[in-house]
Parts: structure tokens; C-alpha cells; sequence
């Protein structure tokens, strides 16, 4: 079964497949210890690679690479991708799709935003015309093979957003994304909108979306629920807290017991399991 059937195989079973976004190898190896998906999150990758905001300066080969690497180590795992506007051009954005779907990716999400483009919880987001954007789904959709399409609007204006998603609903998309949502109310109208194409959700925190569990999500009709920013926001927390911990001991290390917490010897078991993963198993006699 292709990357991608599988992707679309999970969604479409109950309940509310969650995938963790994770911003570079090291935070995947640990996401893939809890979860069997991963989302890779555009705000993400524009932080941990390039040191930027997520208002569109990813450069379409860098994450094609990323997603390279992503799949040698873990052939397991859903691999869905944000993949932003295309990149703004139409035949680029039929190219990223065919070589993300080369790498291995399982699925990508294609926004309607025009550029500047920003985050889709932050404020001052502008949307293509839409038949302008159906256009560019509609060419993605014909270039993809079986890589599962998420077709997303960022209309901030609720009827607006209603109108979009029953549209893109209308087409071959696999999935339907209105992120920023505000309420769980505006969640029941965009189910009740796209009829029975499958609802991917968008939690991020401190972001304008309340925040749901998967159960609560479920029983909203929600069948996909992405994380982006878990890995990144903790690994903030944390490296800020262990350097001014750092800075007030003048320098000393934390004390690192043995079986507990984390040193060279936890991260090396964490990062010889994506050796592990590659290596054939045994033939049997």
C-alpha cells in the first residue's frame, strides 16, 4: 500500500487520527516514540531552519530535502506536509507535489492564502480569488497519483469560509482545512457544509481555535486533528529554562542520574532506534 493510501485508509477509519508536528530530525525521533503520524509544519520549519516567522520564506527544495530525510528514518510514519500557498506558482506547485510524493510524503496540505502570506492563527491573512485557488488545486490534483490532498482556506470571514470549504469539498481533495476557527459552533457549520468529505482540524497553541481533546473532536465529526507546534513550543520552554539554570549555577551541568533524565546515553538509545528502523530484518529459515 502507498504512503499515501494508508494516510487516506487512517482517515477514513473512526475516531480522529492526531499528527504531531515536528520542526527537524531530533524532534520527529522523539514524536515518533508516542505517535504514528507527523505533521511538518511550515511555522516549524521556517523557525528551527531558517530562524524566521511563517510568512512565506520556506524555499520549496529545502523541505523536499527535509521530507527526504523524514522518510529514510522512519518508513513507518504519515507524513503530512505544509506545503503553503505552492509556493506561489502553479506549475511550481504541481513540481513540490510530485517530489514530495517521490520522498515518501503520505499527504500535503495546499492553502488559498495570496502573498505576503502569515501563520494561519495570525491576523492580517489575505485569500486568492476562488476560482483562482480551485485552479491550482485542480492542477495539483491532477498531478498527484495517490499522495492524500488537503485543501485549505484561511477566509477569516465566517460565510466566506463556509462558501470555500463547500467548494473545495465539491472537488477530488481528500481532506477539507478551514484553519483559525474560532468556536466549536463554527466547527458544526464547516461539517455541516462539506457533507461527507473528511475535517482536518488545527490546534496550535495560543492560537484562535479552542482547545479540543480528540474525544471531543471526534464527536464534532473531526477526523483529522494536526498539531503544529508541540515539539517546538516545549523545546523553547525547555532550552530557555535549562540555560538560566545553566547561567545560574556559573556554568555547572545538571547532575544526570543514570535511568533518568536526559544525557549523551538517552540520546543516543533515542537516535540508534532510526538506525534500527533501516536496517533489514533477518531472513528467516
Amino acid at each position: 500500500m502507498t504512503y499515501g493510501n494508508r494516510l487516506r485508509k487512517q482517515i477514513t477509519a473512526p475516531g480522529t487520527t492526531p499528527l504531531i508536528g515536528v520542526y527537524d530530525m531530533y524532534s520527529a525521533s522523539v514524536a515518533a516514540q508516542h505517535y504514528d503520524g507527523m505533521f511538518v509544519s511550515g511555522f516549524g520549519f521556517a523557525a528551527s531552519y531558517y530562524g524566521l516567522p511563517d510568512i512565506g520564506f520556506i524555499a520549496w527544495p529545502d523541505m523536499v530535502a527535509f521530507v527526504q530525510r523524514l522518510r529514510g528514518a522512519f518508513p513507518g510514519q504519515h507524513l503530512l506536509v505544509d506545503i503553503d500557498d505552492g509556493y506561489v506558482d502553479v506549475e511550481v506547485a504541481c513540481h513540490v507535489v510530485e517530489s514530495l510524493e517521490r520522498a515518501g510524503a503520505s499527504g500535503v496540505i495546499l492553502e488559498d492564502q495570496k502573498r505576503p502570506r502569515r501563520c494561519g492563527h495570525a491576523e492580517g491573512k489575505q485569500v486568492l480569488p476562488l476560482d483562482e485557488y480551485l485552479d491550482k488545486l485542480e492542477a495539483v490534483l491532477a498531478i498527484r497519483r495517490d499522495l492524500v490532498v488537503v485543501a485549505r482556506t484561511d477566509a477569516t470571514d465566517e460565510e466566506d469560509a463556509l462558501r470555500r470549504a463547500k467548494a473545495v469539498a465539491a472537488t477530488a481533495a481528500d481532506v477539507v482545512l478551514v484553519d483559525g476557527v474560532r468556536s466549536v459552533e463554527w466547527i458544526r457549520r464547516i461539517r455541516d457544509v462539506i457533507g461527507d468529505k473528511p475535517l482536518l482540524f488545527n490546534q496550535i497553541a495560543g492560537g484562535k481555535s479552542p482547545r479540543l481533546s480528540l474525544g471531543e473532536l471526534s464527536e464534532l465529526g473531526v477526523d483529522v486533528a494536526i498539531y503544529s507546534t508541540p515539539c517546538l513550543f516545549a523545546a523553547h520552554e525547555a532550552m530557555d529554562a535549562a540555560l538560566s539554570e545553566l547561567k545560574a549555577a556559573d556554568g555547572r551541568l545538571p547532575l544526570v542520574e543514570p535511568g533518568s533524565g536526559v544525557g549523551v546515553a538517552a540520546a543516543t538509545r533515542l537516535l540508534e532506534r532510526n538506525v534500527a528502523r533501516l536496517r533489514p530484518e533477518p531472513a528467516r529459515a
